[in-house]
């Protein structure tokens, strides 16, 4: 194999397929990444598996002579990431040994790798399901759910994003048990329809879907090629590809959480509750994370405190527009947080009942987000 690439191009595209190398391989080549070069299309194609989460992507190169071969990731990424900008010229010549030549302006390194033969291939679905869904349309749901997912790997189900189509789009849910954030993006285009026949109804692990975004924030598109069958998903569009295994068991019902009628109502600024909430954050974290809410609808004001014990307390005041009687009730002040970052409008509205069940945030006049957040009781 000999070929001569950008820098920037090699160092960009082996940050994008690292994040898929395991950190703890069970193999001595699933540390590595694959390389395959081909002399016709002139391009280089880069794979990284980790058994769970695939990602292969390719760029344009000169490709003098094509072949396979397997690099280390980390240490290919570390020297290519620190190498001068212009052209790389990788060279392993007729090794048998997988000794690798890297040479640059400045310089020349050898990386020594293993046979392509024993890299595992990237899962494929040849009898699945396909569908084709907006790109804008994945991106506003992940973002308005990736963040409410179970990071506890005993509840495997709750670690992923809920994926399903609706019949006017895509809905999108998360929940760790605590909270709830279900987004609904709507169909645009003349695709609905083949969009709309699809049965698409899986749970993603976090990780591939944090990737994804990641992704097509990077190289854009407008559409991505779906296709799953009962234990696996991929995600393709232009020179990317993303794969992932789904996560087994039935998703929690979370449709019935949502109350149907609400006593309280609150509208106000987002900004100016998401700035009061991190200052007074900063005593919360001090204790127990929890900040007590106070609406008092004589005043049209609400005010938030914190009081923890042996440290100090914190208080501050806002005007909002209140309905019904007043109320106080408390949550976790980073449960709070974390939903306000992911709404994007000027204002939020919070609906209540009691200091006892859950109260839902949504953007005012914008997508249609529905975040859901138990309170915590706690004793005056």
């Amino acid at each position: 194999m000999k070929l001569v690439c950008a820098q920037n191009h090699l160092n960009a595209h082996l940050s994008l397929v690292g994040r898929a190398v395991s950190s703890r391989p069970t193999h001595p080549v699933l540390a590595n990444v694959l390389l395959n070069a081909d002399e016709e299309t002139q391009q280089i194609k880069l794979s990284a598996f980790d058994l769970s989460l695939g990602i292969q992507t390719s760029f344009p190169a000169q490709v003098e002579e094509g072949g396979t071969l397997t690099l280390p990731a980390k240490l290919l990424s570390d020297i290519v990431s620190r190498l001068p900008e212009g052209d790389i010229t990788l060279d392993n010549g007729s090794n048998d040994n997988y000794l690798t030549n890297l040479t640059c302006a400045s310089g020349q390194y050898q990386v020594r790798g293993m046979g392509a033969e024993e890299f595992p291939e990237l899962p494929t679905i040849e009898d699945g399901e396909k569908t084709q869904l907006s790109a804008e349309a994945l991106i506003d749901g992940l973002r308005g759910s990736l963040f409410a997912a179970s990071a506890d790997e005993t509840k495997q189900v709750l670690t992923g994003v809920h994926v399903s189509v609706q019949s006017d789009g895509l809905e999108f849910a998360a929940t760790d048990g605590h909270r709830l954030a279900v987004v609904h993006t709507l169909d645009q285009g003349d695709e609905q329809s083949a969009r709309n026949e699809s049965s698409l109804d899986v749970t993603v692990p976090a990780k591939a879907l944090q990737e994804l975004i990641k992704m097509l924030d990077r190289q854009g598109s407008n559409s991505v090629d779906v296709q799953f069958d009962q234990g696996q998903v991929v995600f393709e569009w232009t020179d990317q590809r993303i794969t992932s295994r789904l996560l087994e068991g039935q998703y929690p019902n979370y449709r019935q959480l949502v109350p149907r009628q609400f006593a309280h109502q609150v509208s106000l600024d987002r900004r100016l509750f998401l700035s009061a909430l991190e200052r007074i954050s900063v005593l919360a974290d001090q204790k127990n994370n929890i900040v007590k809410m106070m609406l008092d609808g004589a005043t049209q004001q609400m005010t938030l405190a914190v009081d923890a014990q042996d440290v100090g307390s914190g208080r501050e005041s806002m005007p909002a527009q209140i309905t019904g009687d007043g109320m106080d009730i408390a949550f976790n002040v980073k449960y709070l947080m974390d939903g306000l970052k992911a709404i994007s409008t000027a204002d939020v509205q919070i609906q209540l009942n009691t200091p006892t069940s859950p109260a839902v945030l949504s953007p005012i006049g914008a997508l249609k987000m529905t975040y859901l957040v138990m309170p915590v009781q706690v004793r005056n």
